[in-house]
């Protein structure tokens, strides 16, 4: 699959900087809710694109996808929530769960809340800065964090607080218009927030901000997302010129001398043994161990080298999300996965 297939997909970047100054934006009326049915069957396959993969602290699994809404395995069944079952968004780019439980989706339709019974919309008329969201962490006060295509809104639960944006130059090679779009945010362990832009990457310790750009050593400033590992690095998945990570003010470039193929990088995830994964276009998905890169494609079973996403479960399972839906990875091989399974490993008698 070719890049410009992929930016059908909008997965641009943005402008954003976090300024002190502060601007807010009240909710002018109650946002929309919709009761929920219980069950909806989802239909083979799980869906044609999966592009984000969380699980809850129950144990259910969610996918969020590029048109099929969002679909759950409580582990028994799949289900799917559609705009028939009041769930509005199509395209679905972020998932998190809150303290209380509840679980928030960022849509190309706005922010949705969902409390176990029932879904709320919240959007622009509420005091969202765009309805098309990229984005979403919670940070560690508890407060919600969304990167959309109009920059960057934090919400309460009761108010969104917008955030004066610099204007940035559109990156018209990927398609991007929008001189606010911001599509990745990431706080670290010091509770610095980053934003990832076309303009490069902002970091915010409150105070000030701070852009970082080629310039400085980044490898691209299509920035597509942002990680901070346990050993305190820095990486950043880009556009065009693949994986890099910094330590101090020093940026390190993944190469194919590191046995990395490719430019096009999109996710960043770190598992609980600390392995960094990333997939890239066309070259299926890689895996970093702290010494070498580790690619799984097409020779392990992936029928699609396009994976936008990576997530491990408590069980253990791998997951991998992309074009032609889910696939599930035992470590030495990877299965493709669709309603009705396989869901668990399968161990030898």
């Amino acid at each position: 699959m070719s890049a410009n297939k992929l930016t059908l997909f909008m997965m641009f970047l943005g402008g954003c900087l976090f300024g002190c100054a502060q601007q807010l934006a009240s909710a002018q009326s109650p946002p929309p809710t919709t009761k929920s049915p219980s069950t909806t069957a989802a239909k083979t396959p799980l869906s044609p694109f999966i592009r984000r993969i969380f699980e809850d602290r129950s144990g259910r699994l969610w996918f969020g996808t590029n048109g099929d809404g969002v679909g759950c395995y409580n582990g028994k069944i799949v289900e799917f929530f559609r705009e028939k079952e009041g769930f509005p968004g199509e395209a679905v780019r972020a998932i998190v769960q809150d303290k209380h439980d509840a679980m928030w989706f960022g849509t190309d339709r706005g922010l949705i809340k969902y409390d176990g019974a029932q879904f709320t919309t919240y959007t622009t008329e509420n005091g969202l800065a765009h309805n098309d969201i990229w984005s979403i962490i919670i940070d560690r006060d508890g407060l919600l964090w969304i990167g959309t295509f109009g920059g960057v809104s934090r919400f309460d639960g009761k108010t969104f607080t917008a955030f004066p944006l610099p204007a940035v130059e559109p990156n018209l090679d990927v398609g991007v218009t929008s001189q606010r779009m911001v599509t990745c945010i990431m706080q670290d362990k010091g509770g610095r927030m980053w934003f990832g832009t076309p303009g490069g990457a902002f970091v915010c310790d409150g105070k000030s901000s701070t852009n970082i750009s080629e310039a400085d050593g980044l490898c691209d400033n299509s920035v597509n997302d942002i990680l901070e590992d346990r050993q305190g690095r820095i990486w950043f998945a880009t556009h065009h010129n693949g994986i890099c990570y910094r330590v101090g003010d020093k940026f390190t470039q993944i190469t194919a001398k590191d046995g990395v193929n490719g430019t096009e990088a999109w996710d960043l995830y770190e598992d609980p043994a600390g392995n960094i994964w990333f997939p890239i276009e066309n070259s299926g998905v890689y895996r970093y161990n702290g010494k070498t890169f580790t690619n799984f494609a097409e020779a392990q079973g992936l029928t699609t080298n396009a994976i936008q996403c990576t997530y491990q479960d408590r069980t253990g399972r791998f997951w991998l999300g992309g074009w032609q839906g889910l696939f599930r990875f035992d470590g030495d091989t990877i299965i493709s996965v669709d309603k009705d399974g396989p869901w668990e490993v399968t161990k030898p008698r």
